[in-house]
């Protein structure tokens, strides 16, 4: 299966923040959303870095309760691992594992596109698995 698949079937809504915005403004828009991450990018969606719940933390923990009022930039992901429509889910599996992160954005001609989370991958791979596990169970019934 390929990430394009999964984008068609969960859609392509992706919830950003711009540059400028604070990290109180992150907060906010996780909670509202009920997303892991937001991704970081310019009003014509060229990604500029990803934040997600993780990085909050980690922040708040080394600088405590005032980071909340400084910008992303100060505490996202610049260097941002993205893939592509065409990309597989064992290909994501494999980067996500590597990289250990849990949102990967979805990038085409350099914009974003979509994003594409561990949960999706987890729910696409059952999906395939109980595919198989009944193929199999109608092969042998019809044998």
């Amino acid at each position: 299966m390929m990430v394009k698949n999964i984008l068609s079937d969960k859609g392509q809504d992706v919830f950003t923040l711009p540059l400028d915005a604070t990290v109180t403004d992150a907060v906010s828009s996780l909670a509202e959303h009920n997303v892991g991450a937001l991704v970081v990018a310019t009003a014509d969606k060229v990604i500029k870095g990803i934040i997600s719940e993780r990085d909050v933390v980690r922040a708040i923990c080394r600088t405590g309760a005032s980071v909340l009022d400084q910008p992303v930039s100060q505490i996202m992901t610049s260097d941002v691992q993205t893939c592509t429509e065409d990309s597989t889910v064992p290909q994501l599996m494999e980067l996500m594992t590597k990289g250990r992160f849990r949102h990967l954005p979805v990038e085409r001609d350099g914009k974003l596109v979509g994003v594409v989370s561990i949960g999706d991958i987890v729910k696409r791979r059952i999906e395939e698995i109980e595919r198989e596990a009944e193929d199999i169970r109608s092969y042998i019934t019809s044998a």
